[in-house]
């Protein structure tokens, strides 16, 4: 095992300085200077939950055999969501308001019934055949940042080959040094890891300057495994 690098595989459990916390969703990366600023982790005990966890918080020993936090589950908790949903404005045709004047909120009454929370007012959703209310999801990162998932497609020069299971970091500066490629990618069970110098393009997938065959003949980097 090399020391000088810790793997991110994403699905790898993480743990606080009190005990387990989630796992490893995403990693967060600035594609210029190829270094990692966040994770992404999803705590255990909250289904579509997921918090941003800076860098610097993580413990970069890569001998723990896991992702460890320098923090307690509860500092965890405390940090921002990495993702945010809002309410989609509805056009408030059919009450009598125009585009931007109403936006359709959830409201449980007592006596039952779904009731629109409006701009102007509330009225009575059943009675006016109101669409129900429509949520949408957005993505908290950084600006100019990126993110790397499990299973997105790695393609070389001549096609795809696989797809990512996860980062090798350099825990001395964050600094990315190789992708890994998940098993069942076009070598089977061979492990494989691409070095970062390597990738041309992480916006659509990584994209490699090597051909298939000079991804084959890459040497094995010995590296921890989370998870």
């Amino acid at each position: 095992m090399d020391a000088t690098r810790t793997p991110y595989t994403i699905g790898g459990k993480v743990v606080c300085s009190d005990g387990e916390c989630g796992e490893l969703a995403r990693v967060v990366i600035d594609p210029v200077a190829r270094r990692v600023t966040h994770l992404v982790v999803s705590p255990y005990h909250l289904e579509d939950t997921t918090h941003l966890v800076p860098v610097d918080l993580v413990d970069p020993d890569p001998a723990a055999g896991e992702i460890t936090l320098r923090c307690d589950t509860a500092a965890f908790e405390a940090l921002a969501g990495a993702e945010e949903t809002e309410y989609l404005p509805d056009s408030g045709e059919g009450l009598g308001y125009t585009a931007g004047q109403a936006h359709w909120l959830p409201y449980y009454p007592l006596g039952g019934g779904l009731v629109a929370v409006t701009t102007a007012g509330t009225e009575d959703m059943e009675a006016h055949g109101a669409p129900e209310p429509q949520l949408v999801g957005y993505e908290r990162i950084p600006a100019g940042e990126v993110q790397v998932r499990r299973g997105q497609p790695v393609i070389a020069l001549d096609g795809p080959i696989g797809r990512v299971r996860g980062l090798v970091v350099d825990p001395r500066d964050n600094a990315v040094t190789h992708v890994l490629l998940d098993e069942g990618h076009l070598w089977g069970k061979q492990e494989i890891t691409i070095p970062v110098t390597r990738v041309t393009d992480v916006a659509d997938g990584i994209r490699l300057s090597l051909t298939k065959d000079e991804v084959r003949e890459l040497p094995l980097v010995e590296i921890g495994q989370h998870g």
